[in-house]
């Protein structure tokens, strides 16, 4: 009896037995007959990932007045007209400060994914939202999370374990190219698989100082044997890493490993910030079609816009504070272009995942995004009505399209929507007075 046909099968006699390492599309022989599942009867892959921009927007031309499925597209909303039907708008919500000092740029940040006003600035001891979610789906590939900094800067990253260790950001597409599908990358639709004999390697080491632990224990005292325990913690969840890229990857239709992007300068001229964030987009959106990891982090404008034009000293940050609002428009109209150019550029980053075809739908059906800022009004560093949007249908969890108004809540509230998007059993999230039960039922479906 012959062996059943495959389109791995296939590609192998068609091409004589030569190695085929580049990405094949469309296998729709690993899918259900309803392309909503893996032929196996696993579900597609579930990815999480938070964007950022940073001072905010102007909230009467940014806020909608209407809300549900038909709300009234806003001023500083028109450049996400084009992907609105993948995106819930949240107004409203705040950094409830209850006597707490606001820590301007990094309060309304925290707040929104920690569930907490801190005390100290740069001192919040929670985990952030994604690190919360990268620890219950980010073991099975091999990168639990991948951050991404437009603006060239490590630093710029808000995803942390805690107050000290920092997940710091990517800051060159290009590192991120080599990082990603460079050696260790293991294509899930080549030909011919083995694993990387460095990897095997690495392995035997690791099992080795693993072996040792016993003996090591008996010659310390509780103290180091706590750090000892934490420590191989640690040790397993690279171990775990490690065994990923030592497993044959399944087949996945979307993965194609793409070119590698040109290298760029590090600039926060605003043009430059808009390409790296294109290329780190789609190189991105390729990590997750191919498993790399289902957790990301992408920071197009730091805390404090640093963004400037070409040709200007000043800042988009510095604007906020010292640009006159026009008298007839009554806005600052040159830091509000830098609010319609974020706003343009996270629909860049919506469309890029949503060119992506998975299954019956497209990878953005298969993520949740969550997109906020720091503040409200930069101009009075305002944690008051925080900006907040949601992309993506979650595998069918979330409902896009939605504008909720929930004013007068804390906008931890949408960190406890995403969990359970997720899928994860949260039933609370946050501290004090932005602790929250409520969910933002209207866009879960």
């Amino acid at each position: 009896m012959s062996s059943p046909t495959t389109r791995r099968r296939f590609l192998r006699g068609a091409l004589a037995g030569a190695a085929v390492t580049v990405g094949v599309p469309l296998l729709e022989i690993f899918l259900n007959d309803h392309g909503d599942a893996l032929a196996s009867g696993g579900p597609l892959p579930l990815r999480f990932g938070t964007w950022f921009w940073g001072c905010g927007m102007n909230p009467s031309r940014w806020d909608p007045e209407t809300e549900g499925v038909d709300w009234a597209m806003t001023p500083e909303l028109e450049p996400i007209a084009p992907v609105r039907e993948h995106v819930s708008v949240i107004s409203g919500t705040s950094a409830l400060l209850n006597g707490e000092t606001n820590h301007v740029h990094y309060t309304g940040i925290m707040t929104t994914l920690t569930g907490e006003a801190p005390t100290q600035s740069k001192l919040t001891p929670l985990p952030t939202v994604d690190v919360l979610i990268a620890d219950h789906i980010g073991n099975a590939t091999r990168f639990k999370s991948l951050e991404m900094a437009a603006t060239a800067r490590p630093k710029d990253s808000y995803s942390q374990r805690n107050a000290s260790l920092l997940n710091p950001s990517e800051i060159s597409p290009l590192a991120l190219y080599h990082r990603v599908f460079g050696p260790g990358f293991a294509d899930p639709n080549a030909a011919d698989w083995a694993p990387d004999p460095r990897i095997l390697v690495r392995q035997s080491a690791l099992s080795i100082v693993r072996d040792d632990r016993k003996r090591l224990e008996a010659d310390l005292g509780r103290a180091d044997r706590a750090r000892l325990d934490e420590y191989f913690t640690s040790l397993r969840q690279l171990e775990r890493q490690l065994e990923i890229q030592l497993t044959k990857p399944p087949p996945l239709e979307a993965c194609s490993v793409p070119d590698a992007p040109e290298e760029l300068s590090a600039s926060l001229e605003v043009g430059n910030v808009v390409e790296s964030h294109r290329l780190f987009a789609k190189l991105l959106a390729l990590a997750l079609a191919c498993d790399q990891t289902r957790v990301f982090n992408m920071v197009f404008s730091n805390r404090a816009s640093s963004l400037h034009k070409p040709g200007s000293t000043d800042t988009h940050h510095t604007l906020t504070h010292e640009e006159s609002r026009d008298p007839e428009l009554g806005y600052q109209k040159e830091a509000t272009e830098f609010v319609l150019i974020s706003m343009e550029a996270f629909k860049t980053f919506v469309e890029t995942l949503a060119s992506v075809p998975e299954g019956a739908g497209t990878l953005l059906d298969h993520c949740v995004v969550l997109a906020h800022s720091e503040s409200s009004d930069a101009n009075t560093h305002s944690v008051t009505g925080l900006p907040i949007m949601l992309a993506g249908r979650g595998g069918g969890r979330l409902r896009p399209g939605v504008h909720v108004r929930a004013v007068g809540d804390s906008s931890s509230r949408a960190s406890l929507t995403v969990q359970q998007a997720m899928g994860m059993r949260v039933a609370r999230f946050g501290t004090k007075q932005n602790e929250t039960s409520r969910p933002v039922s209207e866009v879960l479906a």
